[in-house]
């Protein structure tokens, strides 16, 4: 690595993109703009020599548990919110590879027209390797979220941290956009987001993390720098510890 290139906090990261990081100002769907602005940070990382994965939800084509709420199937609404997020992978590698980055799609469901399938240590040898690897399908099983997804993706690859980016700075006691005065949280301790049951993911994928320690921090993908300057190991966003 040259000397005036910074060098990173972590060899290796799982990055947790959701959906609705994708729409842009469109409500739905994919925002070409916001598409190319978030591959643009993720290229800047792996510039630096951080060997990346990234997790993509699919909340911004089709969200499983609405459609389980209007009388859906629960099996049959997460076998379509996981192919959303198959869709929103190749979108992102697409927009990867249009900016030189060599990117790999594995898939937990099978689709090999479209995607590898996910096998643990390739994964890991494509990261090795320096190519980015987006981890689609979720767990390939329905009733588990994209975050428990990354939760133990994060796990399986060796990555000493999931950054989770959001459209708000961090973690806060309440919805920052409905509660102006909410409080904003620097740093936080697993059991902290379990015991005050704050909307930062899941309670089995921040359970997950805890057992096995797995740093996580909360950033807003919508502010330039975050996501270097997490990489870079600055105090961004919210670190749960």
């Amino acid at each position: 690595m040259d000397s005036d290139v910074p060098r990173p906090a972590y060899r290796r990261i799982l990055l947790k993109l959701s959906g609705e990081a994708l729409m842009g100002p469109a409500g739905y769907g994919i925002d070409t703009a916001t598409l190319q602005a978030i591959a643009g940070q993720i290229k800047g990382i792996k510039e630096l020599g951080v060997q990346t994965a990234i997790v993509l939800g699919g909340g911004n084509i089709f969200r499983g548990l609405n459609a389980v709420a209007q009388g859906m199937d629960r099996v049959t609404a997460d076998g379509m919110g996981m192919l959303a997020t198959v869709v929103n992978s190749l979108a992102m590698m697409d927009a990867l590879e249009q900016m030189g980055v060599y990117t790999r799609v594995m898939s937990a469901i099978k689709m090999e027209a479209v995607a590898e399938p996910y096998i643990r240590r390739r994964a890991v040898r494509h990261m090795e390797k320096g190519r980015l690897v987006i981890l689609a399908a979720g767990t390939g099983n329905p009733y588990f979220s994209t975050d428990t997804a990354a939760s133990l993706r994060a796990m399986e690859i060796g990555a000493e941290i999931m950054i989770k980016a959001t459209k708000v700075d961090g973690v806060y006691s309440a919805d920052p956009m409905i509660h102006p005065d909410a409080v904003f949280y620097p740093r936080l301790s697993y059991m902290d987001v379990l015991t005050r049951e704050l909307k930062v993911m899941d309670l089995t994928a921040i359970s997950l993390l805890k057992d096995n320690g797995v740093k996580v921090q909360v950033i807003n993908i919508n502010k330039p720098g975050m996501l270097r300057g997490a990489v870079l190991g600055q105090p961004v966003g919210t670190l749960i510890s």
